[in-house]
C-alpha cells in the first residue's frame, strides 16, 4: 500500500466497516447502483478513455466504466483491503479484462501526472481528511481538459433516510453525524465549489439527483442490514442493550411505510458534481 495519511478511515475500512461492505457487496450495490447511470452519463466515457474510480469499494462502477472503454481501461483505488479483494474477484468472475484495483490513500497516492482522462466516484469522496489536497492530487492525475464526475450525499434532514435515522434519534446519535460532517461533508454545494476551485478545477456544476435505494427484502431484513451497518452498529454498541433495543424497534417501525412487495425502497438523494481540469 502507498502512503496513508487518513489513518482513522484506513482503520475503519480495513476493519469491520470494510469487511461488512465486502461481505454484503450485492446489498450495498442495491442501495447505491441507481446512481450509476447519472455518473456514467455525466462522464461521457469514450472507448479509449483511461478512467480513475476514487474510493472504488467493491468495484461495480469501475467495472461498468471499463465496459464503456473497451480500448481503454479503468483503475479503482480504495483504502479497503477487504473490498478490493471482492472487487478483483467480481472483475474476474465477470471477465472484465481492462480493469485493475490498487490500495491507497487518494490524498497522497503517487499517481502518474496526466495518466487519466476521467475520474469518477460513487459516494467515495466525503471522507478525506484534507479534501483540497485529495482533489488536487486527483487533478494532477488527470490530463488537461480531463473530467471529474462524482456523487455525494445531500443533507440527511428531510429525506427518506433522514426519517428512518430520525426515528432512532431519541436513543442513538445520528449514524451519519450532523449534516455537513462525515458522510454529509459535501452536503452544501457552496462548499463543493470552494473545495474544487481551491484544488484547481473549473466549470463546477452541482445537480440534485434521486434514485430508488433497496435496503432489504422486507422490513425485518432491512432492519437487520441497517443495524449491521458500521455507524449504526457502533452507536448501538456504545448506547447499551436497552437503548439499542429501543432504537432497533424504532428503526423497524420507521421502515414500515417504505415496504413494497419484495423490497424496502427509500428514495435516495445526492449531488451529481462535475468539473474539468483547465
Amino acid at each position: 500500500m502507498g502512503g496513508i495519511v487518513n489513518t482513522a478511515q484506513a482503520q475503519a475500512w480495513n476493519g469491520y466497516e470494510g469487511e461488512h461492505w465486502a461481505a454484503h457487496d450485492d446489498r450495498y450495490d442495491a442501495v447505491n447502483s441507481g446512481f450509476n447511470r447519472f455518473l456514467l452519463e455525466a462522464a461521457g466515457i469514450g472507448e479509449r478513455d483511461r478512467i480513475l474510480d476514487v474510493g472504488c469499494g467493491n468495484g461495480q462502477l469501475t467495472r461498468l466504466a471499463a465496459g464503456q472503454a473497451p480500448r481503454g481501461y479503468a483503475s479503482g483505488v480504495d483504502l479497503s483491503g477487504p473490498m478490493l479483494a471482492k472487487a478483483r474477484a467480481r472483475a474476474a468472475a465477470e471477465h472484465v479484462p481492462n480493469v485493475s484495483f490498487e490500495q491507497g490513500d487518494v490524498q497522497v497516492h503517487p499517481f502518474q501526472e496526466g495518466a487519466f482522462d476521467v475520474a469518477l466516484s460513487r459516494f467515495g469522496v466525503m471522507f478525506f481528511a484534507d479534501p483540497v489536497a485529495a482533489f488536487a492530487n486527483i487533478r494532477r492525475a488527470l490530463r488537461p481538459a480531463g473530467r471529474l464526475a462524482f456523487v455525494c450525499l445531500t443533507q440527511i434532514a428531510g429525506t427518506d433516510l433522514g426519517a428512518v435515522f430520525g426515528a432512532m434519534a431519541p436513543y442513538l446519535p445520528s449514524p451519519t453525524g450532523a449534516d455537513g460532517s462525515g458522510p454529509t461533508s459535501f452536503a452544501d454545494p457552496a462548499r463543493i465549489r470552494c473545495v474544487l476551485a481551491d484544488a484547481g478545477f473549473q466549470d463546477v456544476t452541482c445537480t440534485h439527483v434521486e434514485a430508488d435505494q433497496i435496503w432489504g427484502r422486507d422490513v425485518a431484513d432491512a432492519a437487520e442490514f441497517l443495524t449491521g451497518w458500521g455507524p449504526v452498529r457502533y452507536h448501538m454498541t456504545h448506547a447499551g442493550p436497552e437503548a439499542a433495543a429501543h432504537a432497533r424497534d424504532a428503526l423497524t417501525a420507521a421502515l414500515g411505510p417504505f415496504a413494497q412487495p419484495g423490497a424496502v425502497r427509500l428514495r435516495g438523494t445526492a449531488w451529481l458534481v462535475t468539473a474539468v481540469v483547465p
